[in-house]
């Protein structure tokens, strides 16, 4: 088994360091949030570590990790800590990963049955250095917390699985009830915030999760503020539409260090609203825009309406 690569806080990002620092504005009063404080949030925090779990809430720096985990929902992130990919957005550390865990789907699924949770979210580090992508390892946690939590419906956000042929087909192929997959940000702004990732590939990917299997729900995510324009977000929606994809979420960029991409601008609730406004009119069955919205924020309320959207537009057909 490979040993694990510890990187010190100074150099969680190596790849970064040599770029000049990006000031870190100052955030407006709209998307401020609490120290975490409930006890709830201590005893979620206690159950990831004696489970020896990751979470997407800590590694990334999730500003609602305090109203989450206070309420026991916990975005679990399988395959390690460490990501092989350096996107200039995430807070995730880059470096080269450890083996993966074969015990880590049994961790998963004891966790999310102690939690008690009914949806769960599961999502990952990207591991390029693995033949499948991971992909076999999602579908062996799919598979883990239906057996151990078997009322549980799971939602996975998953890498885009670029250079990994027959991946998409081994995890659609694990029956999660939601595939998500972020697109995060405008297709010009990619050589520059997600250079490892390639637009067109995400747009097969979920293509490729609805024509594999149509009753598994579809999202993806963005995030405003890096300086895309109003006109190429509504461009990303119809190339979402065109794919089927049911769910999007859009929220607002916040820079985790000096050494990240710098937020350009910070988008009012007002804007938002005309964002999710712009959303529902080409058509996603469910759409969440909000400054502090994130991929698995309120997921267990948003896939119950997930559901019911379904299910109204069955009924008019």
């Amino acid at each position: 088994m490979a040993t694990r690569i510890e990187i010190d806080h100074r150099v969680r990002h190596p790849e970064k360091q040599h770029r000049p620092d990006n000031p870190i504005a100052r955030k407006p009063s709209w998307i401020r949030v609490k120290a975490p404080t409930h006890p709830v949030y201590h005893e979620t925090r206690a159950l990831m570590r004696e489970k020896k779990l990751a979470t997407v809430c800590e590694e990334a720096s999730c500003p609602n990790i305090g109203e989450c985990w206070s309420q026991r929902h916990a975005t679990m992130m399988i395959m390690g800590e460490i990501c092989t990919r350096a996107c200039s957005f995430c807070n995730v550390s880059t470096g080269l990963p450890s083996a993966l865990d074969p015990e880590e789907p049994q961790r998963v699924a004891e966790a999310v049955a102690q939690l008690g949770l009914r949806h769960v979210v599961i999502t990952s580090v990207d591991r390029d250095d693995v033949p499948d992508g991971g992909a076999a390892h999602f579908a062996a946690v799919i598979a883990a917390v239906r057996q151990t939590a078997p009322e549980t419906t799971i939602e996975i956000l998953t890498p885009d699985f670029l250079r990994k042929p027959g991946s998409v087909e081994v995890v659609t192929r694990a029956k999660p009830d939601v595939f998500n997959h972020n697109f995060e940000t405008v297709p010009r702004l990619y050589p520059t915030i997600r250079p490892g990732a390639r637009y067109y590939q995400s747009i097969r990917l979920l293509d490729q999760v609805k024509q594999i299997n149509p009753s598994i729900f579809t999202k993806s995510g963005l995030m405003v503020g890096l300086g895309e324009s109003k006109s190429e977000i509504s461009q990303v929606m119809d190339d979402l539409r065109i794919a089927d994809v049911d769910f999007i979420t859009i929220g607002q960029y916040l820079q985790p260090t000096a050494k990240h991409a710098a937020v350009e601008k910070f988008w009012t609730p007002e804007e938002f609203e005309e964002l999710a406004a712009m959303a529902r009119a080409k058509g996603f069955l469910q759409v969440a825009a909000t400054p502090l919205t994130r991929s698995s924020y309120h997921a267990d309320a948003d896939f119950e309406g997930l559901r019911a959207a379904r299910a109204k537009q069955l009924a008019a057909a």
